[in-house]
Order: C-alpha cells, then structure tokens, then sequence
C-alpha cells in the first residue's frame, strides 16, 4: 500500500478480562468437559477484573497527548470487546464523541461445534476433530460449523483494505479477540505460517494488551510498523488492574 492509505497509528487491543474465561478455569478445575455458560458466547460480559483493566488502559491513554491517542475506534460486535471499548473512551482513552463503530469482521473466531468444550471436552466428545487438529493444525483446520485461522485472515483482509480506504493518516484502535491480534499481525506484516504459530506458542495474547504499529516511510513506499506487542505496560502501572494471561474459550485448543 502507499503511504496515502495507512492509518497513522494503529493500535490492536484484546479485550479485558471476561466471565467466560473464569467459567472456563473453573470448569478445567473440576475436569469438566463443557464450559458453564448462561448465555451465547457473543453475550458473554466482562469479569469485574475485566472492567477495571479496560480502565486502566483508558486511564494510562488519557495521561498521553492527543495526538497519541485514537480518533477513531473499531470493536468486535461481541459484548467483551463493545464493552472494553466503551469503558476505555469513558475513562479518557478517546474523546467523548469518539465513535465506536461495531465491526463483524472483528468477531471471536467461530469454534462451531467444539464451541464450549474444555480441551478434555474435545478428546471426549469429538476425538476425530481432536485428531484431526493434530495432523492439519490450527492454522488450517476448520471445525464443522466453525473456522480456520485462514477463514479469520480472509475476513481481517477486508478489514484492513477498508481501513485503508477510509482511515488514511488518522489514528486507529482496534478492540477485539485473541486470534484476531494474532491474525492481524500475520496480515499487517506478511507473516509466514511457522511465524505466527511461533509467536502463538511464545504465549497468550494478555487481556487489554496493547499492539501498536505507526507509519514509517521508510518501509518499502510507505507501511506500517510494529512498535510493541501485547504490552501490558499499564496494567502494570496501575494499582487497581491485575495482569491476566488467558487463553480463549477453549483453554486446551487455543484458537
């Protein structure tokens, strides 16, 4: 892309904290294979410890100048990540006016039927789709009714493209999903497969972690470039929100 296409900064966010990760360690604890859940996982809201790091990072954002700040937001449509959205504007992250625009390119990829199973749950209940997550891996295999990393990348593709249509030179922050992060960066900085698994194997996304990326014209004829990643550098600061290293929904298969 040309430099008149990029954002001027793009910041990814993982959501905060949510009821359906506490739900899932509780269910690993008792060795259950299904996650207790009371409502779809799209409904699924934050954790209080949740909230409180979505506030933190719209705290450590409102210290920063403007200019190191969003002039524009995008979020997942799932309730985790509207909410870390809203709660980090509330706190001066953003100008009040600052508009969430929902996006369901940016939704939790879609587990289809393994969805609220433990990683037990999957060897239990599904052991041919198990099986067969061995021997593709996660960057190709697709569960029935659900998706590939490919499938996501496919969709964060399109998201980048309107970006770059619509937010030339502005300041962006993207508030999402734990593959979504992972994904974005396979797709912002032409990433192999073994790259990003490996950097998948490195570790969680942490909730309300920050990936940042600004312009540089020095990249080919303008691109972007990565400045940090899942940086919890305001979590750490703050006395009021704990760092919390979770995987998705499904603990075991992560993705």
């Amino acid at each position: 892309m040309s430099s008149g296409r990029w954002p001027e900064r793009l910041w990814i966010i993982r959501h905060g904290e949510s009821a359906g990760n506490v739900a899932r360690d509780a269910a690993h604890a008792r060795g259950d294979d299904r996650i207790e859940l009371s409502a779809r996982d799209v409904d699924i809201p934050l954790s209080p410890r949740g909230e409180e790091q979505a506030r933190a990072l719209g705290r450590w954002f409102a210290r920063a100048a403007v200019a190191d700040r969003p002039d524009a937001i995008l979020a997942s449509p799932y309730a985790r990540a509207c909410t870390t959205a809203a709660l980090f504007r509330g706190e001066g992250g953003s100008a009040n006016d600052t508009p969430i625009c929902i996006d369901e390119r940016l939704r939790e990829k879609e587990f289809g039927i393994l969805d609220g199973l433990t990683v037990s749950g999957v060897a239990s209940v599904y052991p041919d789709q198990a099986e067969f997550r061995r021997l593709l891996g996660k960057f190709y295999h697709r569960p029935p009714g659900g998706e590939s990393w490919c499938d996501v990348i496919f969709r964060l593709r399109s998201v980048m493209d309107m970006i770059a249509l619509h937010y030339a030179g502005r300041r962006v922050m993207i508030v999402a999903h734990q593959v979504v992060v992972l994904c974005l960066r396979y797709v912002i900085e032409g990433l192999s497969e073994p790259q990003i698994l490996a950097i998948d194997a490195a570790g969680d996304v942490a909730n309300c972690s920050v990936t940042e990326y600004r312009f540089d014209h020095g990249i080919g004829d303008g691109g972007l470039a990565l400045v940090r990643y899942n940086s919890v550098e305001h979590l750490a600061a703050s006395r009021t929100a704990d760092v919390t290293v979770e995987p998705d929904r499904i603990t075991g298969v992560r993705g």
